[in-house]
C-alpha cells in the first residue's frame, strides 16, 4: 500500500513538472494536472492540498540532488581551508542563481503569511546546509585553522557574506544573475572577509 501511494505521489509530480514547465505556474492549473494523472481531483488534493505546495515539491525535486551534492563537498578534509571554501562558495552561488533556485525562494517568501510553505523550504533546505557547513567549520576550529568560536554562527556569517553582493538585487528583480566571473570574484571576496574574521588569533 504504501510502495502504491509513493507511486501515485510521484506520477503526480511527473505530470506537474510538465504542465509547469510548459505553462508555468500562473497558466497551470490543478485540473490539468489532474486530468494528466487520473483519478479524481481529491485524490489530487489529498497529496497536494494547493498549487503552491505541489509547485514547491516539483522544484524542490529537481533540485535536491545538487543542492545536497554542493552541500556534501564540505564532508571530507582538506589540505587547504581557503580552496575549499572557494570552490563551495562557488559552487552554492551557481546553484543560488539558477531559474529554479530563484522561483522556489520567490514563491517561499510570498507564501510564507499564508501556508507552511516558506516554513517548509527553510527547514528542508537552509538547515541542512547551515548544519553541514557548522560542522565543516567547527572540524576546521578543532585543527586550529580557524579561531574557536560558535561553530553556527560561523556558518551563518559564511552564507550571509556569500550571498551579500547579489541574491538580494536578484531575488527582486533589479538586476540578472551574475555570471560566471562575478560569481567567482564575489566568493573571493566573501571568503577573504570570512577568513579575516574568523583567522585564529595569536
Amino acid at each position: 500500500m504504501k510502495t502504491k501511494t509513493e507511486a501515485k505521489r510521484l506520477a503526480i509530480l511527473k505530470a506537474a513538472a510538465e504542465v509547469f514547465r510548459r505553462t508555468g505556474f500562473e497558466g497551470a492549473s490543478m485540473a490539468e494536472i489532474q486530468k494528466r494523472v487520473g483519478g479524481s481531483k481529491a485524490t489530487l488534493y489529498n497529496y497536494f492540498p494547493s498549487k503552491e505546495r505541489l509547485f514547491f515539491e516539483v522544484m524542490y525535486q529537481a533540485n535536491e540532488v545538487e543542492l545536497d551534492t554542493i552541500v556534501a563537498s564540505l564532508q571530507d578534509e582538506v589540505a587547504d581551508l581557503r580552496s575549499a571554501l572557494l570552490a563551495f562558495g562557488a559552487q552554492l552561488l551557481r546553484f543560488v542563481y539558477t531559474p529554479d533556485a530563484i522561483a522556489i525562494r520567490r514563491l517561499a517568501i510570498a507564501e510564507s503569511g499564508r501556508s507552511d510553505i516558506g516554513k517548509m523550504c527553510y527547514e528542508r533546505a537552509n538547515v541542512p546546509t547551515e548544519r553541514h557547513v557548522s560542522e565543516f567549520l567547527k572540524r576546521a576550529m578543532k585543527r586550529g585553522e580557524l579561531r574557536i568560536g560558535d561553530p553556527k554562527h560561523a556558518a551563518l556569517h559564511l552564507l550571509a557574506l556569500l550571498e551579500s553582493e547579489y541574491f538580494q538585487r536578484v531575488l527582486f528583480g533589479a538586476t540578472a544573475p551574475p555570471g560566471p566571473e562575478a560569481i567567482k570574484a564575489s566568493v573571493r571576496r566573501a571568503v577573504e572577509a570570512f577568513l579575516t574574521g574568523y583567522a585564529k588569533r595569536s
